[in-house]
C-alpha cells in the first residue's frame, strides 16, 4: 500500500471533529485509505453504500439505520444516501464526539447544499486527489512551503529520477492506472472509468440517465485543459445552451472531473468576476481524451505545454492539502498583458508566482511576467520561479529562479511505504 500524503491530517480531524468527510473522484483511493484506518481503530465498523443491502437499509430507516451503529463507523460512498445527513447531525448533536463518523463520498457535497448544510460547523472535509508524484515516489511534497516560507534556494543540478515527463503525464495518478505499464491497458482503464461515472453518478445525483452531451464535453473542455473558461465559445462548440452547459459543467464540478481556478486580484471583490481557468483533474486521463502518447506529447508543443501546466495544477492542489499553512492557488491575467501561470496566497498575504515552461532551457524574457507581478504586488511578493523541463536550479536574481519541474516532488521528506 502506497502511504497517502494526507494520512496526518485525516487523523488530526478525527481527533477533534465529530465528523469526517474524505472526499474526491472515484478510484483515488479514499475506500482504501480509510479502511486502513478502520483497521488501526478497535470497535470501528466499516460499511460501504455501494452495497445494496446496507443503502436499502438506510434509505428505508436513516434515523434507526444510525442509532444502529456502533461508536465508532466508516460509511463509504455517503453521497448515495442523502436522507443520512440530518440523521447523522442529530445523533451528534445528541452526542458530539470526536471521531463518531468517518465517511468518504465520490461527490463534492459543498456543490450539494442540502447535505453540505446539514453538518455545517460540524463536519471537516478533506479532499483525496489521485496519487501525488510524491507519494509515487515515497515522498511528502514540501515543494510549496519551501516557496512560501522562504526557505534557501541554490544552484544545484537535480536530474529526472526514474520516468520521464512525458510518461508521468501520460500515466497520471490515478492508483488503478498506474498500475497498468502497457498504454492500451491504460486507456481501456480510463475508457472504462469514464463510461462509467457518466452513466452511474450522473444518473445518481441527477436523476437522470447518462447524458449523451457529457463525453463530447468532457473532451472539449480537455482540449481547452489550462485556458480560460470562454463559456460562449464553449456552448457553440458543444452545441448546447448557456444554461444547460453551466448544468453540465456543475455535475462534471461535483464529480471532481473538471477543476476551475480563480483569477487573483488585488481587489478581492474582482477575482469573484473574472474568468477561471479549467483544468481536468489528471493528465493521464486529460491525455486519453486527447488521443495523445507520450511521443506525440515529446513532438508537439502545442499539446505538451497546456498539458504540463495541467500537470503542475494538479501537483500544486495535491500539495496544498497537506502544506504547513493554510494557501490559496489561482493564475494571474491583467489588461495589460501580464500573464503569471499559478500564484500562492497564504493567510498572511504573501505571495508565490510560478511559471510552467515546456521547454529544456530559460532565458531572460521567461521571467518578464514574474518581474512585472513583483513590481506590482511590491513586498507581498515571496518569490517567482519557471518550472521548466531541464536539470539546473539557477538564480535570475535573490527572488526569481528557474527550477526543474522534478522540484515539485524531489524537494520532500522520505517516506516509509504503508
Amino acid at each position: 500500500m502506497i502511504r497517502r500524503n494526507i494520512e496526518e491530517r485525516v487523523l488530526a480531524a478525527i481527533a477533534d471533529t465529530p465528523v469526517v468527510l474524505l472526499h474526491g473522484a472515484r478510484q483515488t483511493g479514499k475506500t482504501t485509505l480509510v479502511q486502513s484506518l478502520a483497521a488501526k481503530s478497535p470497535g470501528a465498523e466499516y460499511i460501504t453504500l455501494d452495497d445494496a443491502g446496507a443503502l436499502s437499509l438506510v434509505t428505508r430507516d436513516p434515523q434507526g439505520f444510525v442509532r444502529g451503529l456502533p461508536d465508532t463507523v466508516v460509511i463509504d460512498e455517503v453521497q448515495k444516501a442523502p436522507d443520512l445527513f440530518p440523521s447523522i447531525k442529530m445523533e451528534v448533536d445528541r452526542e458530539r464526539r470526536p471521531g463518531r463518523f468517518l465517511l468518504t463520498g465520490s461527490a463534492n457535497v459543498l456543490l450539494l447544499p442540502r447535505l453540505s448544510e446539514s453538518l455545517a460547523g460540524r463536519m471537516e472535509v478533506i479532499p483525496l486527489h489521485p496519487f501525488s508524484q510524491g507519494e509515487l515516489e515515497s515522498r511528502t511534497e514540501r515543494f510549496v512551503d519551501r516557496l512560501l516560507t522562504g526557505g534557501a534556494l541554490r544552484a544545484t543540478t537535480l536530474p529526472m529520477e526514474g520516468r520521464s515527463i512525458h510518461e508521468r503525464l501520460i500515466r497520471g495518478g490515478f492508483p488503478e492506472a498506474c498500475q497498468r505499464a502497457d498504454d492500451s491497458r491504460r486507456s481501456a482503464w480510463f475508457g472504462s472509468y469514464i463510461s462509467t461515472i457518466l452513466q452511474r453518478d450522473v444518473r445518481d445525483l441527477a436523476h437522470i440517465e447518462g447524458l449523451a452531451a457529457l463525453p463530447n464535453l468532457l473532451t472539449l473542455l480537455a482540449a481547452r485543459s489550462a485556458g480560460l473558461l470562454n463559456m460562449a465559445d464553449l456552448a457553440r462548440s458543444a452545441n448546447l445552451p448557456h444554461s444547460t452547459l453551466t448544468r453540465y459543467l456543475t455535475i462534471l464540478k461535483t464529480l471532481f472531473l473538471v477543476s476551475e481556478l480563480p483569477a487573483w486580484s488585488a481587489n478581492i471583490g474582482k477575482r469573484l468576476v473574472k474568468a477561471p481557468k479549467v483544468h481536468l483533474c489528471d493528465t493521464g486521463l486529460t491525455c486519453h481524451l486527447l488521443g495523445c502518447d507520450a511521443k506525440r506529447l515529446g513532438a508537439e508543443p502545442s499539446v505538451l505545454g497546456p498539458v504540463l501546466e495541467s500537470f503542475v495544477f494538479a501537483e500544486l492542489v495535491k500539495q496544498l492539502t497537506w502544506a504547513s499553512a493554510p494557501a490559496a492557488l489561482y493564475f494571474v491575467r491583467t489588461s495589460t498583458g501580464v500573464e503569471v501561470d499559478f500564484v500562492i496566497e497564504d493567510r498572511q498575504g504573501r505571495l508565490v508566482g510560478i511559471e510552467v515552461k515546456a521547454s529544456a532551457t530559460v532565458s531572460a524574457d521567461d521571467f518578464r511576467n514574474l518581474e512585472s507581478f513583483a513590481e506590482a504586488v511590491g513586498e507581498r511578493f515571496q518569490r517567482g520561479v519557471v518550472l521548466y523541463a531541464g536539470e539546473r536550479v539557477w538564480p535570475r536574481d535573490e527572488r526569481l529562479w528557474a527550477v526543474p519541474v522534478q522540484a515539485l516532488w524531489m524537494w520532500g521528506d522520505e517516506n516509509t511505504r504503508a
